[in-house]
This record gives C-alpha cells, sequence and structure tokens, in this order.
C-alpha cells in the first residue's frame, strides 16, 4: 500500500543512510522498524533488584522535630543511644 507521511528531515537521512549500508531500501528499513513498533517490548525474564541487606544499630535516639539535635547529631555532637 502507498502512503504519505511527513517525516523530519534528518530522520529520513538517517533511515537512507541506514538502508544503504544494509543494501536495502528506505522502505524495508521503515517497515521493519513499524513491525519491531507494533510487536512491543522484547519478552525476556522479568528483572529483579536484589539489594544488600546490613545488620546494624538502632539509629540514633533523635526527635525529628528538633531541627538543633539533627544537626547536632549530624556534627558528631550529642544523641545517645
Amino acid at each position: 500500500m502507498k502512503t504519505t507521511l511527513n517525516l523530519d528531515d534528518e530522520l529520513i537521512r538517517r533511515g537512507k543512510r541506514l538502508a544503504a549500508e544494509r543494501g536495502t531500501t528506505l522502505t524495508a528499513v521503515v517497515e521493519a522498524a513499524l513491525r519491531a513498533e507494533l510487536a512491543g517490548p522484547a519478552k525476556g525474564p522479568p528483572f529483579v533488584l536484589h539489594l544488600p541487606t546490613e545488620r546494624g544499630d538502632r539509629p540514633p535516639a533523635v526527635d525529628p522535630a528538633d531541627r538543633n539535635s539533627m544537626y547536632d547529631l549530624m556534627d558528631g555532637e550529642g544523641a545517645t543511644r
């Protein structure tokens, strides 16, 4: 089927260059790209994020509403366990 599309000039130049490198036509490159887009994402194993965990001490007893005590803790002063 013939159709008319308005495409970005640089995109067409890159498509023609790719077609020439592959020894094919711009039409074939556009068809392949459209087929790949319509096929959806590539199927593979689901991604599983593994985060390391560390044992540690409980956090220092600081009142989050008291900004100055938090600053003191960050500066290495105060805050008892």
